[in-house]
């Protein structure tokens, strides 16, 4: 006999869990299938996110930052150390702890909401029946189906992995040692942050990045601070840089790159390949059901995550839009209350970005560039966090906040910062720019001193040239 659901969730994820969990909250009768295996075999829950992605590499920046701030700042503080060593295995071991705590917690969530969890592979035929392979459970039949299968890390034929010299994001969160010299192609977001990582724990890093551009997604002041801060820690950054091929050794990667000056020759220790992922579509479902993809291998949705199938949904790194954890999350809830008959929506123009290095980087909403070139007038507001206290008492006063506001209406456009904790400081940003706040209703908000967030405070006094702690052009009364 089939079991039936209401919904069936293919893949548990961020996207695909808090769909489960939302739909069981509605009560409507939920399960989730998903093939993820922890290092022990054993099924686990999460996805990429939990498991080899955002959570790990979070852990693993966190720890290196608290390791170079005892080494390098510790005694501009006062803090002397006898001795300070790396143990990276216990590093490791503390990566380790902090995903199985959150994988445990799922299961937990999963069983409080009464989500049947379900290990296996899920895939999709004809008339929403779920098949699950690597388990002899009869199919599933559905009301509704979501797809949330999520990405996995594109691969160079240029690089291909082999697991041991020529990596990708998932085996450079768990090298056994330090490389001396670590190569990364890409320097997006993913090889920023394993880039930083290792730099910071005593690596030579070089960054090869094809684009001419360094971090064209974001405002472009934002990446000129960051570039020049991230060269200053030793991140060896080489733009326009095309990978032509490299050959793994017993113990080296020989990589051949071209650039503007020509063919050039890097040796490294190890070689992360980072240059973004595609979506997991593969065996996902049956060619029958006449699935609908586009021309990225991605499943073609509405602007409500439905596909062309009746009752079929997809969401998260699956569809169109950033692959971010948080946005796919919205999209789950979303989904399942508009099965349960809710009018829910997700606002895709203040997705918030973010970059865990050293300055953090964090934006939501248009760049400078992007007003400018659309002709759409705009003032700008800029504070930095050097004439900050609370950055000044941190030590940590590289970088600052950008508003863009509105030049006839003064209605926030867009919010950019490079700085310390701009990763929290950018949640107050999304929440004005929701609610359709002026640079003038931040202006007027009281924030707490001495705080990082008066930086977004004064540079939105900023934008009206009002600025208390900066000193500023004058400009004409209005």
């Amino acid at each position: 006999m089939t079991d039936r659901f209401d919904v069936v969730v293919i893949g548990a994820g961020p996207a695909g869990y808090t769909a489960a969990i939302r739909a069981a909250q509605l009560g409507l009768k939920a399960a989730c299938v998903d093939d993820w295996r922890d290092p022990q075999g054993g099924p686990a829950l999460g996805g990429t996110c939990l498991n080899a992605g955002c959570i790990p590499s979070k852990a693993l920046l966190e720890t290196s930052e608290l390791y170079i701030l005892a080494r390098d700042h510790g005694p501009a503080h006062g803090l002397k150390f006898k001795e300070l060593s790396l143990d990276l295995a216990a590093m490791m071991a503390h990566k380790d702890k902090v995903v199985s705590e959150l994988t445990r917690g799922i299961a937990t969530l999963f069983k409080a909401n009464g989500v049947t969890w379900i290990p296996g592979r899920g895939k999709l035929l004809a008339k929403n029946i779920v098949e699950v392979s690597g388990q002899s459970a009869q199919p599933l039949q559905a009301e509704h189906v979501i797809l949330a299968s999520g990405s996995t890390p594109v691969n160079l034929k240029s690089a291909p992995f082999d697991g041991e010299r020529i990596v990708d994001s998932q085996s450079a969160l768990a090298f056994k040692d330090v490389p001396r010299r670590l190569g990364v192609i890409g320097a997006g977001v993913v090889g920023l942050e394993l880039g930083s990582v290792w730099r910071r724990l005593g690596a030579e890093v070089v960054l090869l990045e094809a684009q001419e551009t360094f971090l064209s997604m974001t405002d472009e002041q934002v990446a000129r601070e960051a570039l020049k801060q991230f060269t200053a820690q030793g991140l060896d950054i080489r733009l326009g840089a095309r990978v032509l091929d490299s050959r793994a050794e017993k113990n080296a990667v020989t990589v051949r790159y071209q650039d503007k000056d020509g063919e050039h020759v890097e040796s490294v220790e190890r070689l992360i390949v980072a240059v973004g992922r595609r979506p997991n579509t593969d065996g996902l479902f049956a060619a029958e059901t006449g699935l609908l993809l586009d021309e990225w291998g991605l499943v073609h949705v509405d602007e409500h995550c439905r596909t062309n199938l009746p009752n079929v949904h997809a969401v998260g790194d699956v569809v169109r839009g950033p692959m971010l954890a948080h946005k796919g999350m919205e999209e789950g809830v979303m989904v399942s209350e508009r099965i349960a008959g809710h009018a829910a929506t997700v606002n895709y123009d203040l997705i918030p970005s973010v970059i865990y290095t050293q300055p953090e980087i964090a934006w939501v909403g248009k760049t400078e560039q992007t007003l400018k070139n659309a002709n759409e007038p705009y003032r700008a507001g800029v504070f930095p966090f050097a004439a900050n206290g609370r950055a000044k008492a941190m030590g940590e006063t590289a970088g600052f906040i950008k508003i863009l506001a509105d030049a006839r209406t003064d209605r926030v456009r867009g919010v950019h910062m490079v700085g310390p904790m701009c990763s929290e400081l950018v949640a107050a940003a999304v929440l004005a720019m929701s609610f359709g706040a002026s640079s003038e209703d931040i202006m007027l908000t009281m924030f707490a001193h001495p705080t990082l967030a008066e930086a977004l405070h004064e540079s939105a006094l900023a934008v009206a040239g009002r600025a208390i702690h900066m000193a500023q052009p004058k400009r004409t009364k209005t």
